[in-house]
C-alpha cells in the first residue's frame, strides 16, 4: 500500500519531467529507454536478492523491501511512460497505431506467459512431508536465478527497442508544460475519465486472475490446470491478432471492444451462475477461453485507444501531453492492481482462507466453495462494468475520431514545415 501511494506522486512526476524534456538527436522518448534499461534491470535483480544473508533483523529486512521495490517501481515508470508514449510519435496514422498496439500486445503476451509457464520449473524445489508425500516450495536461489534471466532479457529488449524505432511525428521543440492546466483538462475530459476507469478495472482483473491458482489447488485439486488456464487466456489473443487490425479499420476501436467485452461479461456471468463442479474443470477452462476471446479485442487495441485519447486531448485543448496522460493512465492501472491484491486477500479471508493452512491442503469443505464463488463473481462484475463503460461512457466512435485524426495530421504537417 505504501509503494502504491508513492506511485501517486511518482507517476505524475515522471510525466512532468518527460513532458518538459526537449527533443534531441534521438527524439524525446527513446533516450529514456536506453539510459534506464540497465538501472531498471539491476533494480529488478536486487528485489530478488536474499537479504537474510546480510541480516536477520526483521525491521531491516522490511526497510530493504521498501527501498528495493520503490526503486524498481520508479525506474520502471521512468522507462514505461516514454515507451508507452512512443506510439504517438512513431506515426500519426490510425491504422499504424493499431498495428503498434497489436505488436505491444504480442510482446506483453509473451512476457506475461513466460513467468507463468517457465518460472515454476526453476523456482520450485520438491520437499517431503512427514507422511512421505512431496510438495513444491519456492526457494531463494531459484527466484534469484530466474530474476537474472529476466533482467538480461529486459535490458536486451529495451536496447533493441531503442535501436529499432524512430520518432517521426514532431514533438514540442520547446515545451511549455503547465502542469495545472494539463491535469485540469484531463479530468474534465469524458474520454480520459472513461479510459482511466476501464484501466483500473482491466488491470485489476488481470491481477485478480492470479487467484485462480487457489481455485486450481483447493477446489479442483489439480495444480496442472494452471497451465491449461494460462493457455486458455492467451491463446485467443494469439488467434485474433491477424484479424483485429482489419476489424478496427472497418468498424472502429470502440465498436469492436464493446463487441468483445460483451462476450467476456456474458461468459463470466454464466460461469458464476453455473458454479463449475469439482469433477468438471474443463467447463471452467472453456469459459476462460471465451472470456479470453472477448478480452483479446481489448488487449490488442487498448494502447491504440490510449493514443486516441491523447490526440483527442490535443484536439480539444491544443495541449500536446502524451507522457502526462500516459503517466496518469499507468497510475490508474496500478490502482487496479492494488485493489485486486488487497481486495482479493480480504475476500479470501472472509471465506476462511488461510495461506499457511491451505498451502498444505486440498479441498476443504466450505472454504473451497467460497474460493470458487469469489473467483467467479469478481470477473462477472468486473467484465460487466468494463462493457458498460466502453458502451455508454467512452464516446470516441469511429466517426467522432475522424476530425481528430485530420486535425492532428494537419498540425503535424505544419510543425514539419
Amino acid at each position: 500500500m505504501v509503494t502504491r501511494l508513492w506511485d501517486a506522486i511518482n507517476d505524475p512526476m515522471w510525466g512532468n519531467i518527460i513532458s518538459k524534456h526537449k527533443p534531441g538527436i534521438h527524439g524525446k522518448y527513446r533516450p529514456y529507454i536506453r539510459t534506464l534499461a540497465i538501472p531498471l534491470a539491476l533494480s529488478e535483480l536486487i528485489c530478488f536478492f536474499d537479504f537474510t544473508k546480510l541480516t536477520q533483523n526483521e525491521t531491516m529486512l522490511l526497510v530493504f523491501a521498501y527501498i528495493t521495490y520503490i526503486l524498481f517501481g520508479m525506474l520502471y515508470t521512468g522507462v514505461n511512460v516514454p515507451y508507452g508514449s512512443l506510439a504517438s510519435v512513431i506515426t500519426d496514422n490510425p491504422d499504424g497505431r493499431t498495428l503498434l498496439s497489436t505488436a505491444r500486445s504480442i510482446g506483453a503476451g509473451i512476457g506475461g506467459a513466460a513467468p507463468l509457464l517457465i518460472a515454476p520449473m526453476i523456482i520450485y524445489t520438491k520437499v517431503s512431508d512427514s507422511s512421505g508425500g512431496t510438495y513444491n516450495v519456492a526457494n531463494a536461489g531459484g527466484m534469484f536465478g530466474f530474476g537474472v534471466i529476466m533482467a538480461i532479457l529486459s535490458a536486451a529488449s529495451y536496447f533493441f527497442c531503442f535501436a529499432a524505432t524512430r520518432e517521426r511525428v514532431p514533438s514540442d521543440a520547446d515545451p511549455k508544460f503547465n502542469m495545472k492546466e494539463t491535469y485540469s483538462s484531463m479530468f474534465k475530459s469524458r474520454p480520459f475519465i472513461a479510459l482511466a476507469l476501464t484501466g483500473i478495472l482491466i488491470s485489476g482483473q488481470l491481477q485478480f486472475n492470479s487467484l485462480n491458482q487457489c481455485l486450481y489447488k483447493n477446489y479442483f485439486c489439480n495444480t496442472n490446470l494452471s497451465i491449461l488456464g494460462t493457455i486458455a487466456q492467451y491463446l485467443p489473443m494469439a488467434v485474433m491478432i491477424p484479424f483485429v487490425p482489419k476489424l478496427v479499420k472497418r468498424f472502429g476501436k470502440k465498436e469492436i471492444i464493446v463487441f468483445g467485452t460483451f462476450f467476456s461479461a456474458l461468459a463470466s456471468i454464466i460461469t458464476y451462475v453455473a458454479k463449475p463442479a469439482r469433477d468438471n474443470p474443463m467447463f471452467f477452462i472453456v469459459m476462460l477461453f471465451i472470456i479470453g476471446f472477448g478480452y483479446s479485442f481489448v488487449s490488442i487495441t487498448n494502447w491504440a485507444v490510449v493514443t486516441d485519447v491523447i490526440d483527442y486531448q490535443e484536439y480539444k485543448s491544443g495541449i500536446k501531453c502524451e507522457s502526462s496522460i500516459y503517466a496518469v493512465y499507468t497510475f490508474a492501472r496500478k490502482l487496479g492492481q492494488t485493489a485486486a491484491d488487497y481486495g482479493g486477500l480480504m475476500l479470501l479471508s472472509k471465506v476462511g482462507y488461510d495461506a499457511n493452512v491451505m498451502a498444505n491442503a486440498g479441498y476443504v469443505s466450505g472454504i473451497s466453495k467460497g474460493i470458487l464463488k469469489i473467483c467467479t463473481l469478481i470477473p462477472a462484475v468486473t467484465y460487466t462494468l468494463i462493457f458498460i463503460l466502453f458502451k455508454f461512457a467512452y464516446p470516441l466512435t469511429k466517426e467522432k475520431l475522424q476530425p481528430v485524426y485530420d486535425y492532428i495530421k494537419s498540425r503535424n504537417s505544419s510543425a514539419e514545415n
